[in-house]
């Protein structure tokens, strides 16, 4: 790029950094904030080097904590880096490590202090070791932060510096309208210098929410934004970003000056690092998941497709994928700046809000009643009206979607048919470190800290674990080369582009079927669903014309009139055979 468009570029994002503020805080405050940001930019420019600017087909991301892999003796993040180096580092882009800050509870969601990295973790060398082997996604969890942390026990004791860096609320205001994913208090009672406050808490009472409104406060969050790109993160995932902007009579949640916000934090790291992603998580129904990508090139590059991981339970659990094959029918198109992040399992349970207008009442139930059965549990939230409802499925996704008959043959295979849906989807799939190696439910975790998410997050001893990978029939090793398969034809094709054509092929309510790409290059993905082998018929458009090749198995197919045969529980991706 020349001198002159650069300097172009910038005046450009400064002249929407400029409205942005304005919009938020008015022209006389908004002019203070400008300079700071343009402070701020100056500062990080140099301490980033060039990175790509999209992703494609080869990009595929682990979603795991910084200690999932543990050995006496190490830090868990180098413990980490080498395990994932020597096992996947050829089928994996992308690690998004959970928070891995010094935090108070919930997991590492209530940050102590977002400037440091937990020592019993590791360093900030270790993170960035990391990202010299994988591109790295970072949290920010910039909804709220820890009661404990030097912020909030400053807003305690009257320091100035953090007087309104959080949100107080009379107890007796009417707050009927905010949307809330917890059953918890929403204020929550505190003690300061200058007398009995209350506080905003969305999470918890040990997750203090953060005051946007004040500018000071959103200066500092963007300072933290590009530290942790200059530490290596690719990707910033905005963690409970919906909640972010509080405003009394509103549900509190998606609100405008959210928004605004989100486009400001663009603005500034592509003045800063162009090619950093945002990933917006919101664990909401899709019309209101996919308002974060804003007109297409402001907002979100990444949303999470949270309407997958309950659908595709779904379908394996009735053999049927007719809600499936119409929701994914149905989905818009991206622009050519901005995707799906797809995954099936995550440290969370999986939400069953974005369920709503898909799935019925009773088949919600009947989805609760199944994981209970099969030991899993289900996590309650508050509505407007007081009443309680089912917010998310607390199971690890393998014992979710398998009988507790199944044989680990059969477990298995159920398992990978699923994640080669996810693998076929448009957009960027992300792979929970625990689907990658098979785990199973963790009672024992569960027990120990009576919190429902714990049931799928385990930590694994690298030995232990690394033995049952390599035991041949083992279903940590059923799972895990079932899915290298999966990751190496996946990374492969260009028709698996996040951004590559899909046409949902309605074939049959037992199958999940879609065309990808086009041309010469394009893979007609096909997954049995049901227990039963089922026979199907491709369009006439779709059918190869010199025969073709299952990419998952290698098995050459000719489908000369259309037919094919799919096995139970069975996945083919089908690609014409090369001339």
């Amino acid at each position: 790029m020349s001198a002159n468009s650069t300097d172009t570029a910038e005046t450009g994002h400064r002249a929407d950094i400029a409205t942005i503020l304005e919009r938020l805080y008015g022209s006389e405050r908004a002019a203070a904030c400008l300079d700071a940001i343009a402070e701020l930019t100056e500062k990080y420019r140099a301490s980033v080097g060039p990175r790509r600017q999209w992703v494609d087909q080869s990009d595929v991301m682990l979603i795991t904590y910084g200690d999932s892999v543990r050995a006496p003796g190490e830090a868990p993040l180098g413990t980490l880096r080498e395990f994932l180096a020597a096992h996947a580092g050829d089928v994996l882009s992308a690690v998004h490590l959970l928070p891995h800050y010094p935090y108070s509870s919930d997991d590492g969601f209530a940050v102590i202090d977002y400037r440091a990295v937990d020592p019993s973790l590791g360093t900030w060398s270790d993170v960035e070791d990391l990202s010299a082997d994988f591109e790295v996604m970072m949290d920010a969890v910039i909804n709220h932060i820890s009661r404990r942390s030097d912020w909030f026990q400053g807003y305690l004791l009257d320091d100035p510096r953090y007087r309104d860096f959080f949100i107080t609320a009379d107890p007796d205001a009417d707050y009927s309208a905010v949307v809330r994913p917890r059953t918890l208090p929403l204020l929550t009672p505190v003690d300061t210098a200058h007398g009995r406050e209350h506080v905003w808490t969305t999470f918890s009472d040990d997750q203090i929410d953060l005051n946007y409104a004040n500018p000071t406060l959103l200066l500092e969050v963007l300072d933290i934004l590009l530290t942790y790109v200059a530490s290596g993160a690719r990707f910033l995932r905005l963690d409970a970003i919906g909640f972010l902007w509080k405003s009394l009579g509103t549900s509190c949640c998606h609100l405008e000056e959210t928004h605004l916000v989100i486009q400001l934090m663009r603005r500034v790291l592509e003045a800063v690092a162009p090619g950093t992603l945002i990933i917006t998580e919101t664990n909401v129904p899709h019309r209101e998941n996919i308002s974060y990508f804003g007109d297409g090139t402001n907002e979100a590059h990444l949303v999470y497709q949270f309407p997958l991981p309950p659908l595709v339970l779904h379908t394996f659990m009735t053999g049927n994928a007719r809600h499936l094959n119409d929701w994914a029918g149905a989905l818009e198109p991206t622009t050519p700046q901005t995707t799906y992040f797809n995954f099936l399992a995550s440290h969370d349970g999986i939400g069953l809000r974005p369920t709503e207008g898909i799935l019925t009442p009773d088949e919600v139930a009947e989805m609760c009643r199944r994981v209970e059965t099969q030991g899993g549990r289900v996590s309650y939230r508050t509505g407007p009206d007081g009443g309680q409802s089912a917010y998310e499925l607390n199971c690890n996704y393998l014992d979710a979607i398998s009988l507790p008959h199944d044989t680990d043959q059969s477990r298995a295979a159920k398992f990978l048919a699923a994640q080669s849906i996810l693998l076929s989807v448009v957009g960027v799939p992300g792979v929970y470190v625990h689907s990658l190696f098979g785990s199973r439910n963790d009672y024992a975790g569960l027990e120990q800290t009576g919190r429902n998410r714990t049931i799928n997050r385990e930590k694994l001893d690298r030995n232990k674990l690394q033995a049952e990978l390599a035991t041949e029939g083992h279903l940590r090793n059923l799972v895990f080369q079932g899915m290298r398969r999966l990751l190496q034809a996946r990374r492969a094709q260009p028709a698996f582009h996040p951004n590559a054509a899909q046409e949902v092929l309605f074939l049959d309510d037992r199958v999940f079927a879609l065309a990808r790409g086009d041309g010469d290059e394009t893979v007609i993905a096909v997954v049995n669903v049901s227990d039963e082998p089922v026979d199907i018929r491709l369009p006439q458009s779709r059918i190869p014309a010199a025969g073709a090749s299952d990419l998952i198995s290698g098995q050459a197919i000719d489908p000369a009139d259309g037919s094919v045969t799919v096995n139970p529980y069975s996945a083919l991706w089908i690609k014409a055979a090369e001339r």
